[in-house]
């Protein structure tokens, strides 16, 4: 006989379904306003040989602020709370073009999210490269792309939250207030976090600097525009999609950073990567689990400590320290910026 938890959810389904619908009838009205698809380009990333085209197709109207607002390329945008993102009504299974140098190289298609995350084959040099997007009907966007240099040996792969900015996640309440409420040029830098980046992209040369987050597709224009305005290096933005699947209510933020960081270990398996990230989440507990999976490609891990206060409302201090010498990949802890990088320094990254 079968018991009930053998039985395949429906509610998720069910979630997945409601929630499609809903999009159809938002889409209708969106239509009607005069809005229609646009392609809103995320920084990708890529090899000589291969391209990761990144972006998202939403309904919007032109030369308005709604459409600047999604633009990660315009640097100042007055006064944006973060909820603002969070309306956006993206374009499903939507047909986009991809040219390089103004030469159809590929078409892609969307997901059921309107998130665009295709690998596109290219002959392309080292260095950054402007790929077009184009749907039918639009005007093109343009997307930059890091193409990493084949002798680069060393990469910085960063978490976001409470690593690079300040946000105090995952409390609900907190979190609501900084993604949501809050005006995103209120939003801080972590103290001494540019600086470091800063210093560990001249120590290495050609170093391919990635963020990667747990947090939405919606926050990547908002992200990219933060990064600039704290000097950060560019790089791409590795986010995820938030709400229900056909199989579940949401998306695992975790399973996330886990397939981002086995992918890229085997996309680029000469590179040892130096994992930046805090100690309020799970971030250690994933390095260490990458670490001991592919101990080639890790660098080292550094791990910013949270104040009490913040790890309070992060959920909690790690338990962690353990991971230091599990994996034999050099562990390094510190409060800033400038800790880490003294804490580095010691291990010749910089």
């Amino acid at each position: 006989m079968t018991s009930p938890d053998d039985l395949p959810d429906s509610r998720p389904r069910f979630a997945a379904r409601f929630e499609d619908r809903i999009h159809r009838s938002r889409a209708k009205r969106a239509i009607k306003r005069g809005k229609s698809p646009w392609v809103i380009p995320y920084i990708g990333y890529g090899t000589t040989e291969w391209i990761r085209v990144l972006g998202r197709v939403l309904y919007l109207r032109p030369d308005t602020s709604e459409h600047s607002r999604f633009r990660p390329d315009v640097e100042e945008v007055s006064r944006v709370r973060g909820w603002r993102t969070f309306t956006s009504l993206y374009v499903p299974y939507q047909k986009v073009a991809v040219l390089v140098d103004d030469e159809p190289v590929a078409e892609v298609v969307a997901d059921r999210g309107g998130v665009i995350d295709s690998i596109v084959r290219v002959a392309l040099n080292p260095g950054w490269h402007t790929v077009t997007l184009r749907v039918e009907g639009a005007e093109v966007s343009h997307a930059p792309v890091k193409v990493m240099d084949p002798h680069a040996k060393v990469g910085v792969l960063s978490d976001v939250d409470d690593t690079v900015l300040i946000t105090a996640l995952p409390k609900p309440f907190v979190a609501a207030w900084n993604s949501f409420v809050l005006d995103e040029n209120a939003r801080r830098a972590t103290s001494g976090m540019p600086v470091l980046y800063e210093r560990l992209s001249k120590k290495h040369t050609g170093t391919p600097f990635i963020y990667l987050s747990t947090g939405a597709w919606n926050a990547a224009p908002a992200l990219s525009r933060f990064l600039a305005r704290n000097l950060y290096p560019m790089g791409p933005l590795l986010l995820t999609d938030w709400g229900p699947t056909h199989d579940r209510w949401f998306r695992s933020g975790r399973e996330h950073k886990q397939r981002e960081l086995k992918r890229l270990a085997r996309e680029f398996p000469d590179v040892k990567w130096i994992l930046i990230g805090d100690d309020g989440q799970h971030d250690e507990s994933l390095y260490h689990e990458f670490a001991k999976a592919h101990p080639n490609n890790v660098a080292a891990v550094a791990i910013r400590q949270l104040s009490v206060s913040q790890a309070v409302l992060a959920g909690g201090r790690s338990k962690a320290r353990l991971h230091r010498d599990a994996s034999g990949v050099p562990w390094v802890y510190g409060p800033d910026g400038a800790t880490l990088a003294e804490e580095l320094s010691k291990h010749d990254l910089l």
